[in-house]
């Protein structure tokens, strides 16, 4: 039995299909109550206030922790491992740069990447950009502006599925420790991510350089949120976005 948390998220909606389509049994931890699907097991609970995570670690072998949010990842992260003594191999997915940039929720995902490192069940981290889904949303936002400030920072945004895809495979082989980064094909400074997605929808907007301020400026700028030799996913930014036509 896998057990996924952040399984009705935008990364487990993808995960789920493809552990069902490698035979495996699966289980999705959720805060809401959900209907039964094919394969498909719910149990409710949640990981910040730690409820329902001993009955939902019933016969569970891996969990896949998809789980994030804006704050709270390592207080959810140590209430989910202080259960899993039983488990045999967990997979967290984190973020590129989590342990460079000075950001709180960056802050928050590193300290659940150590909450899973002592917990004595054998893991597997993999770090990943940020997913073109978060990107359109940002753009999105931008958009709606008279003018559109453009950080100066660079990005390497990596489709949900590819992502998906490399943890599945993760999941349904050994505790590898922290795997190569996952990141897009692609590197992408701020004008080029808001120029393809005003081009996509048919608008113009006038544009503004900004410079972030402080320690995480420096990292932005430095290309800390960015990996040089991870692993590349396969859909670019412009693929993502022709498919939203």
């Amino acid at each position: 039995m896998i057990l996924l948390t952040g399984g009705t998220g935008t990364l487990g909606r993808h995960v789920t299909p493809l552990l069902l389509a490698a035979g495996r049994n699966v289980r999705i931890l959720s805060r809401k109550p959900q209907p039964p699907t094919d394969g498909v097991e719910y149990v409710t609970g949640d990981l910040l206030a730690g409820t329902g995570i001993a009955e939902a670690l019933t016969g569970v072998t891996t969990i896949l922790h998809l789980a994030g949010g804006a704050k709270g990842d390592d207080i959810a992260t140590r209430n989910l491992m202080a259960a899993a003594g039983g488990v045999r191999h967990v997979v967290f997915i984190s973020v590129i740069g989590a342990d460079r940039v000075p950001l709180a929720w960056l802050r928050s995902q590193l300290a659940a990447e150590q909450a899973i490192r002592d917990s004595g069940v054998p893991w597997t981290i993999l770090r990943a950009a940020q997913f073109h889904d978060l990107v359109v949303k940002m753009a999105q936002a931008m958009a709606k502006l008279p003018v559109v400030p453009v950080p100066g920072m660079r990005l390497q945004p990596v489709d949900a599925r590819d992502v998906a895809a490399r943890l599945v495979e993760l999941a349904l082989g050994e505790p590898a420790g922290l795997v190569p980064e996952l990141a897009g094909p692609q590197d992408y400074d701020m004008r080029s991510v808001i120029d393809g997605y005003l081009r996509a929808v048919g608008r113009r907007r006038p544009k503004v350089p900004v410079r972030i301020p402080g320690k995480t400026g420096r990292a932005y700028r430095a290309g800390d949120n960015l990996t040089l030799d991870g692993d590349r996913g396969t859909r670019t930014w412009e693929d993502f976005l022709a498919e939203r036509q």
